[in-house]
This record gives structure tokens, C-alpha cells and sequence, in this order.
């Protein structure tokens, strides 16, 4: 019975650990802008068409 308590309280830090590194996450600005990345592939760079111009 000594080891449920002690996995409880054990899984308890963790799930706080977690908590408290989703909340900085999002604090410092981390998930701020998600849906820019995953349409970034669609539009042409800039420095890509210099390039081929000047070659």
C-alpha cells in the first residue's frame, strides 16, 4: 500500500512538472502563430527567384 502512495505522489510532480512547462511554453510566446508553418511551403521565397535571376 506504501507504493501506490509513493507512485501517486511521484506521478504528481511529473503531471506539475508538465503543467508548469506548458504554461511557460505558452508564455513565452510558443504557440503564438501555428498556422503560418504549415502553409510556409506554399508561397515562393524571395531570395530563391534573385538568385535565379542573376544566374
Amino acid at each position: 500500500m506504501e507504493v501506490i502512495f509513493l507512485l501517486i505522489g511521484f506521478s504528481l510532480v511529473i503531471a506539475l512538472g508538465f503543467l508548469a512547462a506548458f504554461i511557460w511554453a505558452t508564455r513565452s510566446g510558443q504557440y503564438d502563430d501555428d498556422i503560418t508553418p504549415s502553409i510556409r511551403i506554399l508561397f515562393d521565397d524571395e531570395t530563391d527567384k534573385e538568385n535565379k535571376q542573376s544566374i
